[in-house]
């Protein structure tokens, strides 16, 4: 989801990598689920994401949207989203304590919070949001360790692969007939959503369909 903004009025102005420390720890924060309601329709769902719901959830593509998944457009394209429930509109894998019942396989955006991503030209840096999170008393940590994602620099790859093709699409979609949006913005849904990832290695399937779909539109680097 782009954002036109300066990152001055969201963050401390500073650009962050993985290794770097940075004063977002909340763990002490006991019963604190404040970042896990009134998001709206925010929590967009990578392919990596899905997958890691289906395989820990032990359903498909439709069971999710039956339950906690929904569907919206995100700059022109048709993406997932996690579903709110309620009047305070809360995510719906918290639990009655309020607490994340997938916390080991949460989504990407739920694991960055309260950081961010700008993306530039050699790939993207963190930032830190630092009015999202009410809390004033957190501790540092490195980045690496709060996203608690394994293999983190393949996967930081795959994001950076994942938003240049979403960039490519979007820019694309300004060229098409309603019709044609239509086609494009589903096969995506379809290729690397609905569609399920059969081995256990998630980046090799991805890159797989990537590359499929990067040479039936025309995206392949020269």
């Amino acid at each position: 989801m782009k954002r036109n903004i300066d990152i001055n009025e969201i963050s401390d102005g500073k650009l962050y990598t993985a290794n770097d420390m940075v004063k977002v720890d909340c763990h002490d924060c006991q019963g604190c689920f404040a970042c896990c309601q009134g998001m709206g329709n925010s929590i967009v769902l990578d392919p990596y994401d899905i997958w890691q719901l289906m395989a820990n959830l032990k359903m498909g593509f439709d069971g999710l949207l039956e339950n906690y998944v929904e569907l919206h457009v995100v700059d022109g394209l048709i993406l997932p989203n996690l579903k709110l429930a309620g009047e305070q509109e809360r995510c719906v894998f918290l639990n009655e304590e309020g607490r994340c019942s997938i916390h080991a396989f949460r989504p990407g955006i739920c694991r960055l919070f309260p950081l961010g991503r700008i993306y530039v030209e050699d790939g993207f840096r963190y930032i830190h949001q630092i009015y999202e999170c009410p809390k004033t008393d957190r501790s540092k940590i490195k980045i690496k360790k709060w996203l608690d994602i394994p293999n983190l620099k393949e996967y930081e790859q795959y994001i950076k692969d994942w938003h240049d093709l979403l960039k490519a699409c979007e820019q694309g979609l300004e060229e098409l007939e309603e019709e044609q949006k239509r086609v494009l913005t589903l096969y995506l849904l379809k290729n690397f959503y609905q569609t399920p990832y059969e081995t256990a290695d998630f980046y090799a399937d991805f890159y797989s369909r990537l590359e499929q779909v990067k040479n039936l539109l025309g995206l392949q680097e020269e």
